[in-house]
């Protein structure tokens, strides 16, 4: 079958505003985003050279999350000005593209990313997830490998493929397990409450032991260290909550595996209107002489 990227769409568009310098256009309207996002996908396309590429976005409202955790990423910070003044455009390029972008109120675009991967994957095609969320390494299998950008300190590395070894290399734990390990440990980036104490190296050698969530929680009075037996005896519903909460829905909707061709003429006015000259030479080139790329 075919080779599909599935882009968590914020993910990449931060990634994107905060690694390239501040761009602006004559009138002062930012720009350094867009730069990043069309240059990132093309980078990623020629490497993996897929059949389609969907990208997905949030259009804010966890609600389900929410109704189990009210704090649910109620630490996170607004999103920077810059960036969101880009996100309507960074849309409208996309498209542009030729690219999909998926998108429901109220539902979480890990949730409609994490369902289509599953759904492509059944149908026999192989899926790389653009993205440094740790939860997509729960859905990682034979055909579901996650595409990790390049480490800030070593960007030379550039895009990296994780498989389920580098999963349980990472984590300590395989895929399956990696849902329960979150809610063991606590995720800060959603807000998610662990246990107090328990770090990676605890939580993966109970997995081991246990096999699960319940089998930790039907075995806490033989845990070690000791201290940790009450502590998750006592918090038990806290951690049913929390694997609700890291738990990706897999049974969303998806769309049928139909790639769509580039506008060409759009994206050139796009980046004309922009002002991105050298991403306008370079569109010139790959969407009139494809064979150079």
């Amino acid at each position: 079958m075919a080779k599909w990227l599935l882009i968590d769409g914020f993910n990449l568009a931060y990634r994107c505003f905060f690694a390239i310098p501040e761009l602006t256009r004559a009138d002062g309207f930012p720009t350094n985003a867009l730069h990043g996002w069309i240059k990132s996908i093309w980078k990623l396309e020629d490497q993996e050279r897929p059949q389609g590429t969907l990208v997905f976005f949030d259009l804010g409202g966890a609600q389900d999350r929410l109704a189990l955790l009210p704090e649910y990423k109620a630490q996170r910070e607004e999103m920077p000005e810059a960036l969101d003044k880009q996100i309507p455009y960074l849309k409208q390029l996309t498209r542009a593209m030729g690219l999909v972008g998926i998108e429901q109120e109220g539902v979480e675009s890990d949730d409609l990313l994490a369902s289509q991967a599953v759904a492509l994957a059944r149908e026999g095609h192989d899926v790389l997830v653009v993205s440094s969320d740790k939860d997509f390494a729960q859905i990682v299998d034979d055909r579901i490998k996650i595409m990790l950008p390049p480490p800030s300190a070593n960007p030379k590395l550039g895009w990296r493929t994780m498989d389920a070894a580098g999963v349980v290399e990472k984590f300590g734990v395989p895929p399956a397990q990696i849902a329960d390990y979150l809610a063991l440990v606590g995720d800060t980036s959603d807000n998610i409450p662990g246990v107090d104490g328990v770090g990676p190296k605890t939580a993966a050698k109970w997995l081991q032991t246990y096999g699960d969530l319940e089998g930790i929680l039907a075995n806490a009075g033989e845990l070690k260290p000791d201290r940790f037996r009450e502590p998750v005896a006592g918090y038990a519903d806290g951690l049913r909550r929390n694997r609700k909460l890291t738990t990706l829905n897999l049974g969303l909707s998806t769309r049928g595996a139909s790639p769509e061709p580039p506008k060409v003429q759009d994206v050139f006015s796009f980046l004309e209107e922009m002002e991105m000259r050298s991403c306008l030479a370079d569109a010139r080139k790959r969407y009139t002489q494809p064979e150079l790329f």
